[in-house]
């Protein structure tokens, strides 16, 4: 699981407990300009996921790590679908964010209102 916070103009993203090892990262930090939009979705785990690396895939148990797919790195962290946040890049390392945090309406409403105070 992942706790996403707002700190200044960096949305931050840390993985907690073991996920720190199944994703190799401890944490992110994106600049809130670089971020498009976040989403609940739980049906984000039927999608490809594409090549590994780095990072750890256990099929109906873990998705943690940079996945290469389409030409672009998307960062996972998800254990639990019910629990999925997709958080859309622009202009990043990476396309997407697709974490599973503890209540994902609250954290939509954290980034969203973040977007909105910029």
């Amino acid at each position: 699981m992942a706790k996403i916070s707002i700190d200044g103009d960096d949305l931050v993203v840390e993985m907690e407990g073991l996920d720190k090892l199944w994703a190799l990262k401890s944490r992110l930090a994106i600049p809130l300009t670089n971020v498009r939009g976040a989403t609940a979705d739980p049906g984000i785990i039927r999608e490809p996921k594409g090549l590994r690396a780095p990072g750890t895939r256990i099929p109906g148990l873990i998705t943690a790590g940079t996945f290469h797919i389409d030409g672009e790195q998307v960062f996972w962290d998800v254990h639990d679908a019910a629990k999925a946040v997709v958080v859309e890049l622009a202009d990043d390392r990476y396309a997407r964010l697709i974490v599973e945090v503890a209540d994902p309406r609250a954290t939509v409403a954290l980034v969203e209102a973040a977007l909105a105070a910029r």
